[in-house]
């Protein structure tokens, strides 16, 4: 019988050799773990939990890839002298959860021993699986760990939210992630260290920043730099060539989840909108070395032209269709210096958000005033029988005026003092603000007289014939 579990011992260890380099250098101890200070920190949430070995409610891990959210629950599991059992919602369903409250409860009846149930992608369940932990949570049955590379509160359901404490991990540091390399190559008994590679000065500094807060990746791409070549020899030296090699094999950073997606996003436009075109440029460049579809960020760039700019510069938009029109055209990567150009254009223009300011107010007054008809003398008017019903009726042709300014109303009724538009004195949008102010001025002025306008020319004249074969002008 000793011999049946010496010989699964030796299995089991010949199996963690095997393992990946990332796997057998999982810290053992919550001393040996690297990196989330503003969890751990003494006074922080979890350090005080730990502290006090109580553990409040169920927690959420939120945090890229590679930032510890696995190890941290198994570490957490030994503090609490608990079970650790793990599964992933890629592969699990209803069934497996069942299996493991099923098992959850025996063993707390049994032994009065704790289970903590690890979900990795905790975010892929859907509504009815992640009600299902619910009243387990609740009773106290197992206490979930859920790891997640999405936003909780977007992946996740408030009844579920409601019964965890979702702690967010955070990119680990390039210093961490150099320290964690280290480790792996001196440690003779899980890491590298018997191989004795001799690295060149600078390589794992270099790959720590590549990583991008991300130690599995590090670790991954070590063990690939460490690889036994031809007839099983190590490498003679790891130097900064057989790294730029083994990047070109694989993506540093790029699979950060749909949240990345949009913190870059967002970092863009807010740079474009403050005036600095060397942010607005690294973050443009993070887009697409990130493999960013560039026809996106041209309809980023063209909303942030009107949103941002408007008509203090109204060569924005033009600049930015043409960007757009490159992308289409030629592609990339010859389209990125174009996409860089309208980038540029925009951080350094002008900037006025009135025009958004503007819309914003109409779109409310449509929203909060319902429906009132449009007045009779706007009305399309194109056969005899609707200018007898009054269609178009009383309507002045502006061109027919001084100015091209009448006094009549062009909104809805109730609503004629309406102002959504008011432009800045900013960039060319200090033309329109002038010409905006004068044509209101003047339509006031005819108003007080009691005049429609200072005609022009002879009424009847204002509107050319139709010529044969056309509709007539409408209105």
């Amino acid at each position: 019988m000793a011999d049946l579990f010496e010989d699964r011992d030796e299995t089991r260890r010949r199996a963690a050799r095997r393992a990946p380099l990332a796997e057998r250098m999982r810290p053992r101890s919550l001393d040996e773990f690297r990196g989330q200070r503003k969890l751990l920190a003494p006074g922080r949430v979890l350090n005080a939990m730990i502290e006090s070995r109580t553990l409040v409610a169920s927690l959420v891990f939120w945090g890229p890839p590679g930032t510890g959210k696995t190890t941290l629950a198994r570490l957490l599991a030994q503090h609490f002298d608990a079970e650790f059992r793990a599964f992933s919602a890629v592969t699990a369903g209803v069934r497996d959860v069942k299996a493991a409250v099923e098992h959850a409860r025996l063993l707390l009846h049994g032994s009065g021993k704790r289970m903590f149930l690890f979900v990795d992608e905790v975010h892929r369940f859907n509504r009815a699986q992640q009600d299902a932990f619910l009243p387990h949570l609740e009773d106290g049955t197992l206490t979930l760990v859920g790891a997640t590379t999405e936003n909780p509160s977007f992946s996740l359901n408030a009844a579920l939210l409601s019964r965890t404490r979702v702690l967010e991990l955070e990119p680990l540091s390039a210093s961490d992630i150099e320290a964690i390399l280290r480790v792996a190559v001196s440690d003779s008994e899980r890491g590298l260290g018997k191989h004795g590679l001799d690295i060149e000065p600078g390589v794992l500094e270099r790959l720590a920043t590549l990583a991008d807060g991300d130690a599995r990746t590090a670790l991954n791409v070590l063990e690939m730099l460490a690889a036994p070549g031809p007839g099983g020899a190590p490498p003679a030296r790891i130097d900064a060539k057989r790294l730029s090699e083994a990047l070109q094999r694989r993506n540093l950073g790029l699979d950060r989840g749909r949240e990345e997606h949009y913190n870059l996003i967002s970092a863009l436009q807010k740079s474009l909108r403050g005036g600095d075109p060397d942010a607005a440029l690294y973050w443009l460049a993070r887009l697409l070395e990130a493999g960013e579809d560039p026809r996106y960020v041209a309809r980023r760039l063209i909303r942030t032209a009107s949103e941002d700019i408007g008509n203090a510069d109204a060569r924005a938009l033009s600049v930015c269709i043409d960007a757009a029109r490159a992308v289409a055209l030629i592609g990339m990567p010859e389209a990125e210096l174009s996409l860089a150009q309208a980038t540029v254009y925009l951080a350094t223009a002008p900037k006025s958000n009135r025009v958004a300011v503007a819309y914003e107010a109409a779109r409310r007054a449509v929203r909060e005033r319902g429906n009132p008809p449009v007045p009779l003398h706007l009305r399309n008017a194109p056969t005899p029988w609707m200018r007898s019903q009054g269609r178009g009726q009383g309507y002045l042709y502006p061109h027919d005026y001084e100015d091209t300014v009448v006094a009549q109303d062009y909104l809805p009724e109730g609503m004629q003092e309406e102002r959504f538009y008011e432009p800045l004195d900013v960039g060319e949008e200090h033309i329109a603000g002038e010409a905006l102010r004068r044509w209101r001025r003047l339509r006031e002025e005819l108003r007080q007289a009691g005049q429609a306008g200072r005609p022009r020319r002879a009424r009847g004249e204002e509107k050319p014939a139709p010529e044969s074969g056309e509709d007539p002008p409408e209105g």
